[in-house]
């Protein structure tokens, strides 16, 4: 190849930099082997479609819910403890019935989906957070850090975490009695994710052990690159395969333990929809006798 043949090649602008990896990562997303498995699954697809859909109500609830919970105007205690719209003594307008204020249950549901959905995201990314944090400061330092931070997993692992949380949520309200409903939803989220950092310290903390001993790393360390910069840019992206399958998990796990926690008493404001409302009516109403 000549002079001439090297100074036609195109040379790329300031904008190629930015948009070829977005594609890129598209491509390589769309013509790898999960979204292959994942078109070729078909309860794989039902499931991802009932997911989208309980998350869909439950984000855009105050336009799919059939009645306004939130709203004591529409309530009608003529139509209290109604049964499913199915049932003999059934309405239309009731498909899953109401409770003992004439509320729908359907409706309910779907707001009630959103505040614990919402508590459950904030309360496994705060966990993530702290966890990932932790674990790389673990696993990259290691000596007496890795000691202490370990030492206090140990701990934490050594309790209930729903007894965790009772005792972290109890004492915030302890300390704020009067506390307005954001504050209640504050304490609630830091009770849940002081109780789920653990398992993300451990796990990053393995990987990370693994990957500072990786010649790229050691290469990192010879140039004079900074022991923050290289678990930012290098380590970090490295580990976090495991955190998100982990994350995924621990969203439903820590709306368990929201509905829980609001279960006994300590958690979200009664007067807020919740699935621990739900669970309380539909337990007081399973001694009722009624159908």
């Amino acid at each position: 190849m000549d002079q001439r043949e090297v100074s036609v090649l195109p040379l790329a602008d300031a904008s190629t930099p930015v948009a070829l990896p977005a594609r890129f990562g598209m491509q390589r997303f769309f013509g790898g082997d999960v979204w292959h498995s994942f078109k070729h699954s078909p309860t794989a697809m039902a499931a991802a479609f009932v997911a989208f859909v309980c998350v869909f109500c439950a984000l855009f609830a105050d336009i799919v819910a059939p009645h306004d919970t939130q709203n004591l105007a529409t309530l009608e205690l003529a139509d209290a403890r109604l049964p499913p719209a199915w049932e003999a003594d059934g309405k239309r307008s009731y498909v899953l019935g109401t409770d003992d204020q004439g509320r729908d249950i359907l409706s309910a549901l779907m707001f009630g989906s959103r505040i614990s959905l919402f508590v459950g995201i904030a309360s496994v990314f705060f966990s993530v957070l702290i966890g990932v944090t932790l674990g790389l400061l673990s696993g990259f330092v290691g000596g007496k850090l890795d000691a202490l931070i370990m030492r206090v997993c140990d701990v934490m692992l050594s309790f209930p975490a729903l007894l965790i949380a009772l005792l972290i949520d109890g004492v915030g309200r302890a300390l704020f009695p009067n506390a307005h409903a954001t504050l209640a939803f504050a304490v609630l989220i830091v009770a849940i994710s002081l109780t789920g950092w653990v398992q993300y310290a451990r796990t990053v903390r393995g990987s990370t052990m693994v990957e500072r001993n990786k010649e790229y790393v050691q290469a990192a360390r010879v140039i004079g690159v900074s022991p923050l910069r290289i678990m930012r840019r290098h380590v970090l992206p490295n580990v976090m395969g495991p955190v998100l399958v982990l994350a995924t998990i621990q969203v439903a796990t820590a709306i368990i333990i929201e509905a829980t926690l609001s279960f006994l008493g300590v958690g979200v404001p009664p007067t807020s929809p919740s699935l621990r409302t739900l669970i309380r009516i539909g337990n007081d109403f399973l001694f009722s006798g009624e159908w």
